[in-house]
């Protein structure tokens, strides 16, 4: 079920899907990675699936999980199947970055060469003919994980997962690159603080920040630096 201009080899990557009546050789697997969660009021809502709909695995092209999921949205609209086809989702994971001296928020796809389509089958699991036309007649898009023709559906706890982390915001975005612990020996490179040496007693990873026990005047006294102001010291 692909059109000329579909992917020609499956992406490898691990998803938080359990392929239930796939050939497991077939089916990614894994989890998401963990995010936190939100307050339950926050995320009841975002965390629900439409009423008659269930959420489904789409394989697609590396590289053009965000291109696929813009058009199938489009053609949705335009075609009018709202009621086949809701959430269409490329989750990432936020993280992190100094570039050039500035703190950044980066983005990282979390499952590469996969969508995730929330959607309506027919009632002996098959997708209806005018929503799977419009599906592979997408550049890019491969075909669905499933067997028999017919799509498998996502587990609850691998949909909580996924939406989950296509929840997360900028706040819960965590240190890319970092690769201390508390009890090093750091030593300061720039700042207020610059050539202090000291332990780390804890790392506040949505802030980046580090909290460090340094000796001032002979007194250990904690400051707070920026990841990217110090430098782990090797034993």
């Amino acid at each position: 079920m692909m059109t000329d201009d579909h992917v020609d080899n499956e992406p490898t990557a691990d998803v938080g899907v359990t392929d239930v009546g796939t050939d497991e050789a077939d089916a990614p697997q894994g989890k998401a990675e963990e995010v936190e969660a939100q307050p339950e009021a926050a995320v009841s809502d975002a965390l629900s699936t439409a009423p008659g709909m269930m959420w489904y695995v789409l394989r697609v092209a590396s590289n053009k999980e965000d291109k696929v999921r813009t058009t199938l949205e489009r053609k949705v609209k335009i075609e009018g199947l709202d009621e086949r086809i809701g959430r269409i989702l490329v989750p990432t994971l936020k993280e992190k970055r100094m570039k050039r001296g500035v703190l950044e928020v980066a983005e990282r796809k979390l499952y590469p060469g996969y969508v995730f389509v929330e959607m309506a089958c027919e009632d002996d699991g098959s997708i209806a003919d005018q929503v799977w036309f419009l599906v592979k007649e997408t550049t890019g898009v491969g075909d669905f994980i499933g067997s028999d023709g017919k799509p498998t559906s996502m587990p609850p706890r691998d949909v909580e997962q996924m939406l989950l982390a296509s929840q997360q915001s900028e706040d819960d975005a965590g240190l890319s690159g970092l690769n201390i612990v508390a009890g090093d020996q750091i030593k300061i490179m720039d700042g207020a603080f610059e050539g202090y040496e000291g332990e780390v007693d804890a790392i506040d990873e949505r802030r980046g920040m580090v909290a460090v026990n340094v000796a001032i005047f002979g007194r250990m006294t904690p400051v707070e630096v920026g990841y990217w102001q110090i430098e782990k010291i090797e034993s």
